[in-house]
């Protein structure tokens, strides 16, 4: 852990889907989320990863094909940020309401950056660099740090989009470059189930399931975590906590097929908000 960190503070990094995030409302259920987070262990510091608000992305894509058919990537790109920097400002803002101190990072600060390609490049778990240096300077002065999902600076500076669902890459790669001891994905599910539940009131939860495992639900449409994240993950062993804000519900795991159960024995309960 970086020098600028003093004493036994652990990193937590926790991704916030637009699944969640849906209405004003919705915002501010997050931030209660958050402050209780904070509350239950002060000597941890938050990275909170930030998607648009649901349905932002699509939106903004529609304006952007209403006006040219095939909108040049970077332009898209830049365009779709928006939606993400909007989540992030509105998170802190949500936070400053309940007297938390919240630091929000744009993408240029967040340290993912490119190391080859662009949008078109499909190989993002592998292609992307994190340097940490400004997030380590940001957690010795706050507790909280807010951090734009889903986009990297290109090798020009550009802003680029790491694929849908690219916000479960940029938590990874974070975590893994903090050496946080845990990286949560919160979704509108408390993790993976037989079958979809929206669907199937008889599905049931499935607690643990080894990385290889969540690569086949991935490869069978299940789009409940990002495949380059699992792919970024398993590289380097970096267990996943999938869940919802909601206490009462269940979780899941993915880890290594190494890994025993013992690995999450630390982790809270999330707090239901209300």
């Amino acid at each position: 852990m970086s020098a600028n960190l003093t004493g036994p503070r652990r990193i937590v990094v926790i991704k916030l889907g637009g699944s969640i995030l849906v209405s004003a409302n919705a915002y501010k259920r997050a931030a209660i989320f958050v402050r209780n987070r904070q509350h239950a262990d002060p000597d941890e510091r938050l990275v909170i990863v930030v998607s648009a608000q649901e349905g932002a992305t699509d939106k903004l894509e529609h304006a952007a094909r209403k006006i040219v058919s095939e909108p040049h990537a970077a332009a898209l790109d830049l365009l779709w940020s928006t939606g993400e920097i909007r989540s992030a400002a509105i998170l802190a803002l949500e936070l400053q309401a309940l007297g938390v101190r919240a630091l929000p990072l744009n993408i240029h600060q967040a340290g993912l950056e490119l190391s080859h390609g662009g949008s078109e490049d499909a190989q993002f778990s592998e292609a992307v660099q994190f340097t940490p240096r400004r997030l380590y300077q940001a957690l010795a002065k706050y507790q909280i740090v807010i951090v734009p999902g889903f986009f990297a600076t290109n090798p020009e500076g550009a802003i680029a989009s790491l694929g849908r669902g690219g916000s479960d890459l940029t938590a990874v790669l974070v975590a893994k470059g903090l050496q946080a001891s845990r990286c949560e994905l919160i979704k509108d599910v408390p993790g993976y189930f037989t079958s979809d539940p929206h669907l199937d009131a008889s599905a049931l939860p499935i607690p643990q399931l080894t990385f290889a495992q969540a690569l086949e639900f991935a490869d069978g449409g299940c789009e409940l975590v990002q495949r380059s994240a699992i792919e970024a993950a398993a590289r380097c062993g970096l267990p996943l906590v999938i869940r919802s804000l909601i206490e009462t519900e269940p979780l899941s795991r993915i880890v290594s097929a190494e890994e025993s159960d013992t690995w999450a024995a630390a982790i809270p309960s999330a707090v239901e908000a209300v």
